[in-house]
């Protein structure tokens, strides 16, 4: 684990809790996962970057490279970049493990 994400985490606030279990998921689900440090937030890389998180006040930016890959069946995606989308996550709850699960596997192939 890198040790900037880690103090990015830990300073992270009331947004902590979230970081930390979408962390562990990523860790969980993909295989060779690496950790980098850009664009001031954590990244998530298996061949190529794959996810990134961001800390705002009131949620946290679960982002996605290249989220043409996810199945978005409910449109929780939000954005209008060409490549990337991103959720916003507002407790732990709000977290669905078998929806990220399947989105953080399809992204990093």
């Amino acid at each position: 684990m890198n040790p900037q994400v880690t103090d990015y985490i830990e300073n992270a606030g009331k947004q902590k809790e979230i970081m930390e279990a979408l962390r562990q998921l990523i860790h969980e689900t993909v295989t060779n996962v690496t950790e980098d440090f850009k664009w001031s937030r954590p990244v998530f890389k298996a061949a190529k970057d794959f996810a990134y998180l961001k800390s705002a006040k009131a949620y946290v930016t679960l982002g996605f490279f290249n989220f043409q890959k996810l199945n978005d069946e409910q449109n929780l995606l939000e954005g209008t970049g060409k490549d990337m989308r991103h959720i916003k996550l507002k407790s732990v709850a709000d977290i669905d493990n078998a929806l990220l699960t399947e989105w953080f596997m399809a992204a990093s192939s």
